[in-house]
């Protein structure tokens, strides 16, 4: 008997509503019963779902599934690479997809390294299905809100494209908190030439304030370190 329980509580499954998109459900799990009862209840609850019994399977299948809304379930000792290893790998490359470990062998350290890691969610088999559905609703909608943020960035990021070199340099200092008095005599130029610059970052930024133009740089990390209103 796989530790799941796949009793349904009446109607369509849970956490689906009239039209609303499915998410891709990634089932990564060595217990081929486990993998095989979760995919059916989930399938019946409006998701789509793949299955893996190896970390590396679904690290093989990424470029296939990128942009595509969905989260990954994720034992933690898995044959190979395992569960918290994986967490690691996809941090690295940038993933977005939430995780949620289900496991029969949850312990204090490694479910602390897993959710300070960034994970969504840490259950133990056996669990729910009402328990494990609204852990992925959660997680779906953390996935958007992650995905839409990350869109804001490739925009913000193309409009930082757009400056010259000097707007980059006179962009790099305003954020900082340097004046204007401060940034000529840095950059050795006029004030007046930093303020005709000033004028066109803030256009090709699209913000009307200095509070708009701060808070892009810091979503953007730009402000993570010092070095360039120092140097």
């Amino acid at each position: 008997m796989p530790e799941w329980d796949c009793q349904t509580r009446g109607g369509s499954g849970p956490g689906r509503k009239g039209d609303e998109l499915p998410g891709l459900v990634h089932v990564v799990d060595d217990d081929a019963s486990f993998r095989t009862a979760i995919e059916r209840r989930l399938k019946l609850a409006g998701y789509e779902v793949a299955t893996y019994s190896l970390a590396q399977d679904l690290l093989d299948n990424l470029p296939g599934i990128a942009g595509k809304p969905g989260c990954i379930l994720l034992d933690v000792q898995i044959p190979g690479l395992s569960g918290p290893d994986l967490q690691s790998r996809l941090g690295e490359i940038g993933s977005i997809l939430p995780i949620i470990f289900v496991t029969g062998h949850a312990d204090t350290p490694t479910t602390v390294r897993a959710i300070k890691a960034g994970a969504e969610d840490f259950l133990t088999k056996p669990l729910s299905s009402a328990q494990l559905i609204d852990a992925i609703e959660r997680a779906l909608a953390h996935y958007t809100s992650a995905h839409d943020q990350r869109s804001r960035n490739d925009s913000r990021l193309a409009l930082v494209a757009t400056l010259t070199p000097r707007e980059r340099q006179v962009f790099d200092l305003i954020v900082r908190g340097k004046i204007n008095k401060q940034i000529a005599y840095k950059l050795g130029t006029t004030e007046r030439t930093v303020k005709a610059h000033r004028h066109q970052v803030m256009e090709k930024m699209q913000v009307n304030s200095l509070a708009e133009l701060v808070s892009t740089a810091e979503r953007l990390g730009m402000l993570a370190s010092g070095h360039a209103a120092d140097t």
